[in-house]
């Protein structure tokens, strides 16, 4: 039985050399798997915070001054996608009036 164990065994993976080398290969890749977690990480939170802040823009703003803008499937998409600019957009077509798109608003 420890011949045919013998037969899978590599050598190379014996030394402390070929271990040195196993080591620092999962040290890289745990590294490159940090970094690119780490950097979708923030591209995430600043998205979900620009849709928060663009909601809570439209929500002050319809408290504020009265202007309500109907919140639709693509005026909710564009707010989550784009945040405060998509509510800026939205505002100026309302005041200002978007041929097309304000009769959706």
């Amino acid at each position: 039985m420890k011949d045919i164990l013998m037969l899978f065994a590599v050598p190379a993976l014996n030394s402390i050399a070929s271990l040195a080398l196993v080591a620092i290969g999962i040290g890289l890749v745990l590294f490159v798997i940090m970094t690119v977690g780490k950097l979708m990480l923030k591209i995430i939170v600043g998205l979900i915070l620009n849709m928060l802040l663009g909601f809570v823009a439209l929500f002050l703003v319809g408290w504020a001054f009265g202007i309500s803008i109907a919140l639709t499937l693509p005026i909710i998409a564009a707010i989550v996608i784009f945040g405060l600019p998509a509510v800026g957009t939205m505002l100026l077509l309302k005041l200002f009036g978007g041929a097309a798109l304000a009769a959706a608003l």
